[in-house]
């Protein structure tokens, strides 16, 4: 069972804990497809990583997201249902950590795959500026 490599545009399966979720209380959240952001330089243990949500809810007035098309949501493996990054929050994790699951019916892999280059661009672009101004939330694990 070797986990990837955490590499920017990874979508591993994780236990994602929504910010909503961490402040009443909860240190677990649902297992969901999300897409890693950020990974700290490997020399350097713990490993940190910043993982961003996956999910088929569309962004509220107090989220924002980038849809996930189609074709990527299939070369991916994920479901026909619409979904979007949300980039308004993020967990940051140790790598390896406890919350990585394996795909389902696939106890040994642990990765959907990459985000393509260009999708990755704008989720990371839109990311960073939430970030900068203050707008995005973080729950450390």
């Amino acid at each position: 069972m070797a986990l990837p490599d955490p590499k920017p545009g990874l979508v591993v399966r994780y236990d994602y804990l929504w910010t909503h979720e961490a402040a009443a209380g909860r240190d677990q959240g649902k297992t969901r497809p999300t897409c890693l952001i950020a990974a700290t330089d490997p020399a350097v243990l713990p490993r940190y990583v910043v993982l961003l949500p996956i999910t088929h809810t569309p962004p509220g007035v107090d989220s924002t997201g980038i849809e996930v098309p189609a074709r990527v949501r299939q070369a991916l493996g994920l479901d026909d249902t619409p979904s979007w990054v949300i980039v308004s929050e993020h967990n940051i994790d140790e790598w390896p950590n406890a919350g990585l699951s394996p795909l389902l019916g696939q106890p040994d892999v642990f990765s959907y795959g990459f985000i393509p280059p260009g999708l990755f661009a704008q989720i990371k672009a839109r990311f960073l500026a939430l970030a900068r101004s203050k707008k995005s939330r973080a729950v450390r694990r």
